[in-house]
């Protein structure tokens, strides 16, 4: 399994919240990120999204577990790979790492399904996008990798 490098930042001073660390919704804006960047290399791009086939994945379900502390001036990559893919759904793990030392930060496994951005309903995943997902599937059964 190769985990696509979905996002990278450095934790901003405004991104921490009153305790010093990286807040909450930091954490799923990355991943929101995550998904975009990942489903575009599927096939599903902006473009495709506002003028072409108009699917998006949409998350429907979060598993997440806060591992360690990120503070500012961290600075952290976003890996981002397939866990399995259903008729309508896609599920995706994401592993916020901070760059010294490779610690993984958080974890998150989101369940999307492929929404029609016009009708607002599950669809099936096209074709072309299933087949694309195969290079970011995780192998059946891989356990959870710890910090």
């Amino acid at each position: 399994m190769a985990a696509l490098v979905s996002f990278r930042s450095v934790v901003d001073p405004a991104h921490c919240d009153f305790l010093g660390h990286m807040n909450v919704s930091r954490y799923f804006a990355a991943c929101s990120d995550g998904v975009f960047a990942i489903q575009s290399e599927m096939g599903l791009t902006a473009s495709d999204m506002r003028s072409g086939r108009r699917l998006s994945f949409a998350v429907v379900n979060a598993q997440s577990e806060f591992r360690a502390e990120l503070t500012a001036g961290d600075a952290i990559r976003l890996e981002t790979s397939v866990v399995a893919v259903g008729t309508k759904s896609m599920t995706f793990r994401h592993r916020l790492i901070r760059s010294d030392g490779d610690l993984l930060a958080f974890e998150t496994v989101f369940k999307c399904v492929m929404l029609s951005l016009e009708t607002r309903r599950a669809v099936e995943v096209p074709d072309d996008v299933r087949a694309a997902a195969e290079h970011w599937l995780e192998p059946a059964g891989q356990a959870r990798q710890g910090g």
